[in-house]
């Protein structure tokens, strides 16, 4: 059988730039965070979740009950340890951490592992909050030199030159501030949250509530987001 040819990722030149532009714009989080037009993002869940949060009771899960030691372990793990990114489910206290020393894999532990000093100790390598975000940015550095890479469309690679020019990582005091609201936003009478994710990489910061809404807010914006939207009833 004759050998097919390589097909090329070639764009045509006029293209490329619109194609940019579009990556940059379209996504409603992209790679380097929201947008500047964005920076409060609300989706719209199931509208039967919406309907009946009155008539589903909040239950007292683990994430409630050690909710304080768990504050304290997971700033820890984000201002002096090796994770980049945090998930936290309120319900089913399944918590997801991604390493700044394995970047590409995830992990998953449960509740009363995280609240034992010796556990944060063993599993997470500490490593200062500014030494982190320089290996993050070596890493897209190595990242960007390697052959595989350099394969991509031009407009990708403009791409990438323009997210590490613009990039900025969530602030120190923007991870502490979050992390000491969650047992504000589960304590809410009726749309209290049922999920949280903390990105240092993006600096955003997405809620899920009990009416399965989901709010994206960037970090610079979340004390705004509470005082316009969470106040309680």
């Amino acid at each position: 059988m004759k050998e097919t040819e390589k097909k090329t990722n070639t764009v045509p030149a006029t293209a490329e730039e619109d194609f940019e532009e579009l990556v940059l714009k379209e996504s409603i989080v992209n790679a380097s965070g929201l947008s500047s037009g964005n920076l409060l993002i609300g989706i719209r869940g199931d509208p039967s979740l919406r309907e009946t949060t009155y008539d589903r009771k909040r239950y007292l899960s683990e994430v409630d009950q050690h909710i304080d030691a768990l504050m304290e372990n997971l700033q820890e793990l984000m201002l002096n340890r090796s994770t980049y990114k945090l998930f936290l489910g309120f319900n089913n206290g399944e918590i997801r951490t991604n390493s700044i020393f394995d970047p590409l894999r995830e992990e998953v532990h449960s509740v009363e592992k995280m609240i034992d000093a010796s556990y944060i100790e063993r599993q997470f390598p500490k490593v200062s909050y500014e030494d982190k975000i320089q290996l993050m940015r070596d890493l897209y550095t190595a990242l960007r030199a390697n052959p595989i890479y350099q394969r991509m469309p031009g407009y990708w690679n403009n791409i990438m030159v323009r997210r590490s020019a613009a990039w900025e990582p969530m602030e120190k005091e923007e991870i502490s501030t979050v992390i000491s609201t969650l047992r504000t936003l589960r304590e809410m009478p009726t749309y209290y949250i049922r999920n949280i994710t903390i990105s240092i990489v993006q600096s955003i910061v997405r809620m899920q509530f009990n009416c399965d809404g989901t709010q994206i807010v960037s970090a610079e914006n979340y004390q705004q987001f509470l005082e316009e939207n969470l106040t309680a009833d």
